[in-house]
């Protein structure tokens, strides 16, 4: 299976060309993004990874897209370029949380992990998750200020690419694992996993999973 995974998630983002099937995975090209140009430079560097590697984007296979949580333009205009790929290419598209990603990267199955992102605003985006042999099972995603994040009350080792977070979780008395931040291959890693196991997304109806609302939506609900 040849695929196309993208990560606009955070500050810095991936494109990653990516070869696999259920027994082996090869990434042809990975190229890093800067944080917010996403707008000027995803389709840029889309072009020019086929480009180099000699490929049309109608052999692909599918596409793998971070869906969240993270930044609100980052991920919109990365669904919305993947989106639109799709419906021209009518290609398959798989969606990875980039909580569940962390988890399955650096969990072990048969194992509980809880994954944390930083969320600004002295907050923290949540995932706990239960390790099965090829994925991960959500037992649930939520956003928590980090002083109010208790880490007794979650399930498994704790994990973050964060490192301040990990210091003022270890500050807490937190026992915490720095772990390396993923990008687009790893992504299409999973996306492959996801696509072979039939979890197809419908890429008409897909949205961002922010877990939490924009502040376009929290200002302009309607006052009671």
């Amino acid at each position: 299976m040849l695929l196309f995974a993208i990560d606009t998630s955070g500050r810095h983002g991936s494109v990653a060309l990516c070869r696999g099937n259920a027994h082996s995975f090869e990434t042809l090209q990975l190229t890093r993004l800067e944080g917010g140009t996403y707008s000027a430079r995803l389709m840029p560097a889309i072009s020019a990874t086929f480009d180099q590697n000699n490929i049309a984007m109608a052999d692909l296979d599918a596409f793998a897209v971070v869906s969240g949580p993270g930044s609100f333009t980052g991920l919109r205009v990365g669904l919305a370029t993947i989106k639109g790929l799709c419906e021209v290419l009518q290609k398959p598209l798989a969606t990875v949380s980039m909580l569940e990603a962390l988890a399955i990267v650096n969990g072990s199955a048969g194992n509980d992990v809880t994954a944390i992102l930083d969320a600004g605003r002295s907050e923290i985006y949540v995932g706990e998750y239960r390790i099965l042999p090829t994925a991960a099972a959500r037992v649930r995603e939520f956003i928590v200020k980090l002083g109010d994040f208790d880490a007794a009350a979650s399930s498994g080792e704790l994990l973050t690419p964060d490192g301040p977070i990990e210091n003022c979780l270890r500050e807490k008395g937190a026992d915490v694992r720095l772990v390396a931040p993923l990008q687009a291959d790893e992504i299409g890693r999973i996306g492959i996993r996801k696509l072979l196991a039939g979890e197809v997304a419908d890429h008409a109806t897909v949205d961002v999973n922010y877990i939490r609302r924009s502040d376009a939506e929290i200002f302009s609900a309607p006052k009671r």
